[in-house]
């Protein structure tokens, strides 16, 4: 599963009322998506650990969809 579609799911099943609006779970996802990857990289600008930075690199890569999430 890609971490973009399973964030979509957790929005969709949310009591949010959301699901007549075209866009608006897309909407709802782009902010958390971008403070999650803000959270990460602040992570990556303290460390000089090259297998640290290699995990970052991946989370930031399952966040944006490019990489399946493992499991």
């Amino acid at each position: 599963m890609k971490f973009p579609n399973l964030l979509l799911e957790a929005i969709g099943r949310s009591e949010i009322p959301l699901r007549f609006e075209p866009g608006a779970d897309e909407s709802v996802a782009a902010p958390v998506t971008e403070l999650i990857r803000a959270w990460i990289k602040s992570h990556a600008a303290t460390s000089r650990d090259q297998g640290r930075n290699a995990l970052i690199q991946e989370l930031l890569e399952e966040l944006d969809g490019t990489r399946e999430i493992p499991g």
